[in-house]
């Protein structure tokens, strides 16, 4: 289970698309915990999620651990998976309602000069590209220069 969980295609181009999603991460989780109020608990407050203070802490801490996880190659399927839902969270709740140009359920939407479809695929494309990004890395694992990688080679399995 475990091998298969860390197997890899041994791409070695695999890297750009990882240092790219786990950097971004990386660096979101960050933030939500350097400015709490636009980027954290803040941020979580005026899309209306309940217990806005937990929902910005937890989902920061699992940026910057899926972040680390996928720039190190280690556990990267899991961290892609973990973040793949990350973002399609992000994705229903913030953007699909920019679509439709009203809130729904419990979530608030922003204000913004125009609503519809153009308006959300603008304001979601990063959102999109690290949605495909985690996609990817789910799918082909963490690539040739990887501890996945290094843990999957023969070296460490006749250790």
């Amino acid at each position: 289970m475990f091998q298969k969980i860390i197997s890899s295609d041994h791409s070695k181009t695999t890297i750009i698309i990882r240092l790219m999603v786990g950097s971004v991460f990386l660096s979101e989780g960050i933030q939500k915990f350097m400015y709490p109020a636009t980027r954290g608990a803040g941020r979580f407050v005026k899309m209306g999620f309940p217990n806005p203070e937990f929902f910005g802490n937890f989902v920061g801490v699992f940026e910057i651990a899926c972040g680390i996880l996928l720039l190190m190659g280690l556990l990267t399927r899991g961290a892609s998976l973990a973040m793949l839902i990350n973002m399609t969270v992000a994705i229903v709740v913030t953007k699909i309602p920019i679509a439709f140009g009203e809130s729904f359920g419990p979530f608030n939407l922003r204000e913004l000069n125009s609503y519809g479809f153009w308006s959300m695929t603008h304001e979601m494309r990063t959102d999109f590209a690290m949605w495909f990004g985690s996609l990817f890395l789910l799918i082909k694992g963490a690539g040739k220069w990887s501890f996945d990688n290094y843990f999957q080679s023969k070296k460490w399995a006749n250790r």
